[in-house]
C-alpha cells in the first residue's frame, strides 16, 4: 500500500460496485491522504453491470423513504430463521437514506405495480437497472473513480498480518498485475454463470440452465474462491438460486411468463406435474423453475391457458416475452402445436375442468383467492377455472438462473468475515455474498446490493484512514 496514497480497489460495476466506488469516493473527498478509488470489471464496457444492466430492479419499500414495519420479521420468515439479524436490521435501517442518496445522483423512482399481486408495495428506479448503472457510474466518473473493463481479478494479496495489501489483476491481452491497495470491495455476483460451480453446488444438470440475462454469464464466482483462498468463511445456502420460468423460444432479456397460475402447466407428455396455484408467483417461481428444470422430460414444460386470460386486466405486465404465445382454435390443435401427445393433453385438460368445481365468480387474479380444485393430483390450490373458452394458448417454458445464494459471509459492515472475525481490509456486498436461504425475499437483492454497496465503500476508507494513522 502506498503510505501516501492507500488505494481501494473495487470488483465488479454493477449496483453493489459503483455505490461501494461512489460511496468511497464522497467519504473520501477532502481527506488526508487522499484514498485513490478503482473499480474493475471483467466485462467490456457496453456488457458490463452484470445483472443489473438487465433488472427491472424492484425494491421492497413501502414508499422511497421507508420500509414497511414488518420488513424484517418477513425476511428472517423467509430464511426459515437463518438471516442474520443484524444484517436485515441495518438493511432496513439504511435503506430509506440510500434511495435518497441515489435521487440526489439523478435517479428517480416510482411504485409500479408488481406484475399481477396485491401485497407489500415495491418502489422502481424509473427505467430500471440500466438507469441506476448509467446515473452511479456517471457520478463514480466525475467523483474520480477510475474504471477500468476487461480487468479480470485472479488473486487476493495478503500480508504477514493477515490483511490484504493488494489485488493481481489480469488484462485482456493476459498480462498479469499486482496493484497494491489499503482495501478491497468484491461486488463481484455470484457464480450463475459459472457451469462446473453449478453442478458442483447445485447438482448435475444445473449446468445447462439458461441464464437470465445476458450480463449473468460474468457472475463466474471468482470473486467467492478468491475471498475463500484467503481464509473467508462460506455462508448461505449454496445450493439455492433463484430462477424464474421464462419463454423457451425467446432470445431477450428475462422473457418471463407469469401468467401460469392462471390456467394449467403440462410437461412434454401431456402431464400436470405442479401446483400452479400454491401461491402467487413470486412465491413459486423458484420451485416451479427448478421443477421445470430437474424434474421434466427434456427440462421444457408448457403454459396452457384460456381466451379468459385476456380478461384479467393488465395481464401484459405478467409476460415479458417478445413471443406471442401457440394459439389454436381447440385442445388438440394446440397439442400438435407445441409437440405434445393430443390424446393425453385433452385428458388432462378434461380433468382438470372436471375438478374445476368453485364458483368463477370468486376468480382474482392479484390475491389468492382459494378457487381449488376438487381431487387433481397434483392440487391446484387457487385460480381454478376451467379451460373452455377457445382461443387457446400455450407458452414453452423452461427455467432460468438470475443468481445464486452460496457465498462469502460478511457482517452488518459489510466486511467479509474469517473464522475468527474480518478479514483485515476486505469487504463484500450484492450476490457474492451468502445471505439468502431456501428461497430469495422478494424484491430485496437490488435493494441490499445498493444498501452495503454503499456501506463495503464507506467501510474501506474509514479502514484505510485508520490503518494510515495506527
Amino acid at each position: 500500500m502506498n503510505a501516501a496514497s492507500p488505494t481501494i480497489i473495487v470488483v465488479g460495476s454493477g449496483a453493489a460496485g459503483l455505490a461501494a466506488a461512489l460511496a468511497a469516493a464522497e467519504t473520501a473527498r477532502g481527506q488526508t491522504p487522499a484514498c485513490r478509488i478503482m473499480l474493475i470489471d471483467r466485462a467490456p464496457q457496453g456488457q458490463h453491470g452484470g445483472n443489473t444492466r438487465w433488472s427491472p430492479s424492484y425494491m421492497r419499500m413501502a414508499a422511497p423513504d421507508r420500509v414497511a414495519p414488518s420488513f424484517e420479521e418477513e425476511l428472517c420468515e423467509v430464511s426459515g430463521g437463518r438471516a442474520d439479524r443484524d444484517y436485515v436490521r441495518r438493511l432496513a435501517r439504511e435503506a430509506p437514506a440510500t434511495i435518497a442518496w441515489l435521487m440526489g445522483h439523478g435517479i428517480a423512482f416510482d411504485t409500479p405495480v408488481y406484475y399481477l399481486s396485491a401485497g407489500q408495495p415495491r418502489i422502481q428506479p424509473v427505467g430500471g437497472g440500466i438507469a441506476v448503472l448509467r446515473e452511479l457510474e456517471r457520478a463514480a466518473l466525475e467523483a474520480g473513480v477510475a474504471i477500468s473493463y476487461e480487468r479480470t481479478a485472479q488473486r487476493l494479496a495478503v500480508g504477514r498480518d493477515g490483511a490484504i495489501e493488494g489485488l493481481e489483476v489480469r488484462h485482456a491481452d493476459g498480462t498479469r498485475e499486482l496493484v497494491g491497495a489499503g482495501a478491497v470491495v468484491l461486488a463481484a455476483g455470484g457464480f450463475a454463470g459459472n457451469p462446473e460451480m453449478l453442478a458442483r453446488h447445485l447438482g448435475p444438470g444445473a449446468e445447462t440452465l439458461r441464464l437470465i440475462s445476458p450480463g449473468t454469464r460474468f457472475n463466474a464466482g471468482d470473486g467467492i474462491e478468491m475471498a475463500l483462498a484467503v481464509g473467508a468463511r462460506p455462508a448461505g445456502d449454496w445450493s439455492g438460486m433463484h430462477a424464474e420460468p421464462i419463454d423457451a423460444r425467446s432470445k431477450g432479456s428475462a422473457p418471463v411468463v407469469l401468467v401460469y397460475p392462471y390456467g394449467m402447466v403440462v410437461d412434454r407428455t401431456g402431464r400436470r406435474f405442479f401446483d400452479e396455484g400454491a401461491g402467487l408467483v413470486h412465491e413459486t417461481w423458484e420451485r416451479f423453475a427448478r421443477a421445470i428444470h430437474f424434474a421434466t422430460p427434456g427440462g421444457i414444460a408448457y403454459a396452457i391457458l384460456d381466451a379468459k386470460l385476456f380478461d384479467i386486466a393488465g395481464y401484459e405486465r405478467a409476460v415479458r416475452s417478445e413471443v406471442p404465445p401457440h394459439t389454436a382454435g381447440s385442445i388438440a390443435g394446440l397439442a400438435s402445436l407445441i409437440g405434445v401427445p393430443a390424446d393425453a393433453l385433452q385428458r388432462t385438460v378434461a380433468d382438470y375442468n372436471t375438478a374445476a368445481t368453485g364458483d368463477p365468480a370468486g376468480f382474482d387474479a392479484t390475491r389468492a383467492d382459494g378457487l381449488a380444485a376438487a381431487g387433481l393430483s397434483p392440487p391446484k390450490s387457487n385460480w381454478c377455472r376451467a379451460l373452455d373458452r377457445p382461443p387457446f394458448l400455450a407458452y414453452p417454458l423452461v427455467g432460468a438462473i438470475a443468481y445464486t445464494f452460496g457465498g462469502v459471509a460478511t457482517n452488518a459492515a459489510a466486511e467479509v468475515l474469517g473464522r475468527g472475525g474480518p478479514i483485515p481490509g476486505l469487504f463484500a456486498a450484492g450476490e457474492i455474498t451468502g445471505h439468502f436461504h431456501g428461497t430469495a425475499p422478494n424484491a430485496v437483492a437490488m435493494l441490499r446490493a445498493l444498501v452495503f454497496g454503499r456501506i463495503a465503500g464507506g467501510g474501506a476508507v474509514a479502514y484505510c484512514q485508520r490503518r494510515q494513522h495506527s
